[in-house]
Order: C-alpha cells, then structure tokens, then sequence
C-alpha cells in the first residue's frame, strides 16, 4: 500500500493554519495542506518531518508533530497518515513547489470550491481541535 502524509502546521500563536496552493492535478488551484510521498527505508514520522521541511523549510526542531489519524483507501491501494503540530517560533517560510499561506483557522475547510480533499481537512483540523489541548503543550 503506497503511504502519503498530510501534516496541519499551527502558527505559535495557534491561530492561523498552514496551507499551500496546488499547482497541479489533483486539485489544481485549491488549498491544500502540506505533505507527501513516505520514501523507502523512513519511518512514518521521518517522512512527516521531511516532507515538511522540503515544503516549508520547517524543521523537526522548529515543531514537533503527532500523529493523529490515517485515512485508507482500499480502491486506490493508498494511506494517508495525518500529523499535526504547533511551531515553536515564527519562522520564515521557504517555499518548494506551491505556494505557502496562512490560512485563519475559522475557515470553513469544508468548502469544497477552495479546499482539496472532499472535505477531509475540515474533518482532519475539527480533530485537531477536539484534542488540541493535549497536542499543543506550552514550548518553553
């Protein structure tokens, strides 16, 4: 089964959500979290970490990320794992591929006519909220 991630990147200040805008099919032109391929020979949080630093230019010690949930799709012979996490900074942003924003975390992420997934992100960060508490410890 082929594994993907999707990681929900929280500003310090857990108010505003990181998103990028695709450039390509599926879901040209729609906002997207960021993510990706798992490599041969990483573990799943290795890939997390380095997908997102290859996006961002985020790095394992400017966040550290949870594993939260997986989706399985049997027709496409594909998982995709969900990771969230909280920066411990501001941080300057290093785009690779599709652009990079901050998104306000009211948003309805359920729009399916501006966000990719079919409504999976809206469901991805209401969990997150549910259980940010115990996801976002204070950083010292």
């Amino acid at each position: 089964m082929k594994k993907l991630n999707v990681i929900i990147v929280y500003n310090k200040e857990e108010n505003k959500i990181l998103m990028c805008k695709r450039e390509k099919e599926p879901y040209k032109g729609k906002f997207n979290l960021v993510g990706g391929k798992l490599e041969e020979n990483e573990t799943e949080l290795q890939g997390a970490y380095r997908e997102l630093q290859e996006e961002t230019g985020i790095t394992k010690e400017e966040i550290e990320l949870t594993h939260i949930m997986n989706f399985q799709y049997q027709m496409s012979n594909m998982e995709l794992e969900v990771y969230a996490g909280k920066l411990k900074k501001e941080i300057n942003l290093v785009e690779e591929v599709n652009k990079l924003y901050w998104v306000d975390k009211k948003e309805n992420f359920f729009d399916l006519q501006k966000y990719a997934g079919e409504g999976n992100i809206g469901h991805m960060v209401e969990q997150v909220e549910i259980y940010k508490n115990q996801l976002f410890t204070e950083n010292v």
